[in-house]
Formats: structure tokens, sequence, C-alpha cells
């Protein structure tokens, strides 16, 4: 019996060993795919934005650096304009519109610049105004009047350039947006003038990455678009008795609550539908990335979108670097280029044509980048001579997962060229090894 008993504490010792050492193993295995997981990514999990979606990207690239609920179409009230103030940009380039022109205002228009529920600055019956006043005070203090004033004289009615409106973003890869109108009222506050086939209650939709795909449109073919948006106060009407201060509604530039050193523009916009939203724009050192923060869910505070956009900001700066990689003239090591055909040597140093800057991880070394080797289409042949491209090198970082808002954005290929003057073989060693190639496929 007392046999039976001792079997059977240590029976039940064992069991509770087991036990512990199984929740043992669990906890380091655990603990060990915490640490093994990279800092910048760990973070993301912990991270995120009060609204109902945000988006951080490269502007130069495209690559994403934050994503949060960013593929849906919300509201996007009057980031709208962006839209809208690129077609009119567009129209100027091409002579279509003159910044000195004179618009005359429908009174239709007239009375939505009277509007206390809209943003605006309210036009005098029988008045016109410059293209260039409309388009600052569009900008500026998102005046829905004077943008639409704009459109209706590019394309003679509101209708039509919605329509030319939904043409460029579909050129742009945008598929998902619903455009009705151009500056983004809700239906029911248009004063009875609506998108035809709209319904009353709607306004235009789009994701946060379609208003960062129309951002970086915009800055890239209009830069100077950025000597407007960054500007706190602009006069509207100058020289006339309707002389107004028109004020920013962007409250991160130099002066106003919520500056931040760095931030050039974009542009705001607020409905009942959309919330408070904000597409921003940040310049730090040789980069520059765009924000976009839908629909701040901090409804206390009135400067929400601005106080997300800076914690945004903050969270691309501290999870990732900006740095060069390779520098022009590095000889690349750890990539697999094959022999050049006909050349004397079996082996080619090869480099790259510019410095070579990637966003990568905060965690991740050079030492972490795979690097692979992408063939031109004709195959390159000796002789050739020193800097001739012979493929391209594709670099990625193992952990890092983001993609880009564009199908033709990238920031991770790079033309490869030969480092030194690549001679020809001489014909017998070409013969040989023509030779040998023939026995070795034979076998």
């Amino acid at each position: 019996m007392a046999l039976f008993l001792l079997s059977g504490r240590i029976f039940m010792n064992l069991k509770k060993l087991k036990n512990k050492l199984v929740v043992s193993l669990t906890l380091i295995f655990t603990l060990g795919q915490l640490i093994a997981l990279p800092k910048a990514l760990a973070d993301e999990t912990d991270f995120s934005i009060n609204s109902n979606a945000a988006l951080a990207i490269d502007y130069n690239s495209g690559k994403i650096l934050y994503e949060q609920n960013a593929d849906k179409p919300l509201g996007i009230a009057s980031m709208t304009k962006l839209i809208t103030l690129y077609l009119i940009l567009e129209a100027e380039q091409n002579g279509d519109l003159d910044w000195n022109e004179q618009v005359e205002i429908s009174d239709h228009l007239l009375a939505i610049s009277h509007d206390p529920i809209l943003s605006n600055v309210p036009f005098i019956k029988g008045h016109t105004y410059s293209v260039r006043d409309l388009f600052n005070a569009s900008t500026v203090v998102s005046a829905n009047a004077a943008v639409t004033a704009l459109a209706e004289k590019v394309a003679g009615s509101e209708k039509e350039f919605v329509d030319l409106m939904r043409k460029k973003v579909k050129k742009w890869g945008i598929e998902d947006a619903y455009i009705i109108s151009t500056s983004g009222i809700n239906n029911d506050n248009a004063n009875g003038r609506v998108y035809p086939g709209s319904k009353p209650g709607e306004e235009n939709l789009a994701s946060a990455k379609d208003i960062a795909i129309i951002a970086r449109h915009l800055i890239h073919d209009f830069p100077d678009f950025l000597n407007t948006t960054k500007e706190g106060v602009i006069t509207f009407a100058e020289g006339t008795p309707e002389t107004v201060d028109m004020t920013s509604t962007n409250l991160m530039l130099p002066g106003f609550p919520v500056y931040r050193e760095g931030v050039d523009g974009l542009k705001t916009g607020t409905t009942d539908l959309a919330g408070q939203c904000f597409v921003g724009t940040y310049k730090n050192k040789n980069t520059r990335i765009i924000t976009v923060v839908m629909n701040s869910t901090n409804s206390v505070d009135p400067n929400s979108r601005f106080i997300e956009t800076n914690r945004l900001i903050d969270y691309v700066f501290e999870n990732w670097k900006y740095d060069t990689i390779y520098k022009k003239g590095d000889v690349l090591t750890g990539i697999d280029v094959p022999s050049i055909k006909h050349a004397k040597e079996l082996s080619t140093p090869v480099t790259v044509t510019k410095d070579i800057k990637l966003w990568l991880n905060k965690e991740t070394k050079v030492n972490d980048l795979k690097l692979s080797y992408e063939a031109p289409e004709t195959e390159p042949q000796a002789p050739l001579k020193k800097g001739e491209k012979v493929g391209q090198v594709s670099i990625d970082a193992n952990e890092d997962t983001k993609d880009y808002v564009s199908a033709n954005g990238s920031d991770h290929r790079f033309d490869l060229v030969t480092a030194k003057e690549v001679e020809k073989a001489a014909w017998y060693t070409i013969a040989g090894r023509s030779i040998s190639s023939f026995f070795s496929n034979l076998f």
C-alpha cells in the first residue's frame, strides 16, 4: 500500500514538473518571437491614430509608412478641392485660363457664398473676381463658391467639370472614388443643384490611399502650389473695396495653435459625414511625407485632426529611417550577376548610377537587405564600356511588407552598370566555352 502511495506521489510530481516545463518552454518561445520581431513592426501593433482612417507615405516613391483602414472609401469633404485645383492649374498651364482673368459669379453661386454653414468668401452681386483670387480663396479658406466658379469657368458647368475630375482620378489608377461635386459639399447644401443621378445626403467619397495619390500628383506636377498652401494669411481682392485677409484653415502652419516646423500644406476638409479631415505634407531635410487623417474621432478637441497628424509624423520618424544604402560608384556585393556574354573575365563588377536611398525599419541593417538581379530584355555582350547598363537590382528588406500607393510606385529597383570596362575574350576562348557548354548540356 505504501509503495502504491509513493508511486502515486512520484507520478503526480512528474506530471506537475511536465506541466511547468511545457509552460516554461511556451513562454520562452513566445518571448523569443517577440524579441525576434522588428521593433517598428512590433510598435505598429500597439499604435493607432484616433480617426476612421489614416495613412503616411513617402512623397518620392509612394511607399506606405503607416496605414489604418486606408483602402475604405469615406467622406472626403473639402479635400476634394485638390482634384479641382489640379485641373485649374492644368488649365492655366495649357493657356485656357489666365491668373488675371475676371470671372463672373452666377446667382446660384452667389447664394452658396452667403450660406453661413459653408466655408466661403462672400461675393457681391454683379462683381467679378480674378482667377488668382478665386484660386487662393479655394486653397486657403476652402471657399466652396469660389472653387465651383473656377470649375464653371473651365468646363461651362459643374457637371461637366465633375466628369473631368472623374476622368482624371481614373487616369491616376483610382477606381473606387465617388465624385459628385467640385467642392466636396453635401448634396443637401448644394442649393438644389446636384450631379445627375446622385441622391440627397450624398457627397464625395474616396479612400485615404486615393487622397494620398491625388496629393502626390498635385505636388509633383505643380510644386509651386506649396507656395500658396504654406501661407497662413493671404489677401483676397487686394486693392478693392472687398479686400480681406484670409486665414488658412491649416492650423499646423507658423503662428497657429498646432504649428509644426516642416508642414507646408495641404488641405483640410469638414462635413457632418466626413468629420474632421486633413491631408498634410511635411518636409524634413531631404525627405517629404504625405499624411492623411480622415474623420478624426477625438470630437472633444477641435484641433484633433492636426494633433493626430502630429502623432502620425512622430511615428514615422521614430520607426523609420531614410538612409543612403549605396553610393554612386560603389561596387555591389552579395548580388549574383551572370557572366557577360563573350567577356574576357567570368565575373563583372557592377555599380549603381546614383546614390541609393531607402526608407528602412530602424532595426534593419544593410546586411539584412536582399539583392536580386533582374536581367535586361537584350542580353548584354562584351565589349562594354564602363558605365553601360547590364540590368537592374531589386533591393528588399525581408521584414518590410509595406506596399506602395500606386502600381508604378517604387524605391527599390535601380539600374546596374559596369564598374569598369568589360573586354571581349579571344576567339579561341569563346569557342572553347561554347564547346564546354555543349558537352555540359549533353550530360
